[in-house]
C-alpha cells in the first residue's frame, strides 16, 4: 500500500512538473515572437535612419507575415475550446498587426519628410486598404489624415 501512494506521489509530481514545463514552453514561444517583432521594429527603423527604405518594408513585411502565421493558427484551433494558448496568440497576433501598422505609419511621414509624396500616399493608402479590422480604425484614420495633410504638402499629386 505504502508503495502505491508512494508511485502515486510521483506521478503527481510528474503531471505537476510536466504542466510547468508546457507552460513555460509556451511562455518561451510567445517571448519569442515578441522578441522576433522587436528585432524586426530595430531593423525597420535601422534601415530608415540610413536611408534603405526597400530593406525597412522587408523588415515590416516579415511582421506581417508573423502576423499571417499566427492568424492561420488561430483559425485553425478555432474549434478547440477552453485553451490559454489562442489567447496568447491573439494577443500575439494584435501585437504584430498594430506594430506593422505604426511602421507603415512611420514610413509614410519618413517619405513626407523626403518630399516623395506619391510613395507616402501609397504606403498610407496600403494601411487604409490592409487594416481593415474594426480595432485597427486608429490607424486607418490616421492614415486617411495624413493623405489629406499630403493634399495641403503637395496639392498638385491629390486625388481627384
Amino acid at each position: 500500500m505504502a508503495r502505491l501512494q508512494t508511485l502515486s506521489s510521483w506521478k503527481c509530481l510528474w503531471l505537476f512538473s510536466l504542466g510547468l514545463g508546457l507552460a513555460h514552453c509556451a511562455h518561451d514561444i510567445h517571448e519569442n515572437r515578441a522578441d522576433s517583432i522587436k528585432h524586426h521594429v530595430e531593423s525597420f527603423y535601422d534601415h530608415l535612419k540610413h536611408d534603405r527604405v526597400a530593406a525597412a518594408v522587408r523588415e515590416n513585411e516579415a511582421i506581417e507575415h508573423l502576423s499571417a502565421q499566427l492568424s492561420d493558427t488561430i483559425t485553425r484551433r478555432v474549434n478547440q475550446p477552453g485553451t490559454n494558448q489562442v489567447d496568447r496568440e491573439w494577443t500575439d497576433l494584435r501585437m504584430a498587426n498594430e506594430t506593422a501598422a505604426q511602421n507603415w505609419l512611420a514610413l509614410g511621414q519618413y517619405l513626407s519628410i523626403k518630399k516623395q509624396y506619391a510613395q507616402a500616399r501609397s504606403t498610407y493608402q496600403r494601411v487604409m486598404n490592409t487594416y481593415t479590422g474594426s480595432t485597427e480604425r486608429l490607424y486607418r484614420d490616421q492614415a486617411a489624415r495624413a493623405i489629406h495633410d499630403l493634399d495641403i504638402l503637395n496639392p498638385s499629386s491629390a486625388s481627384p
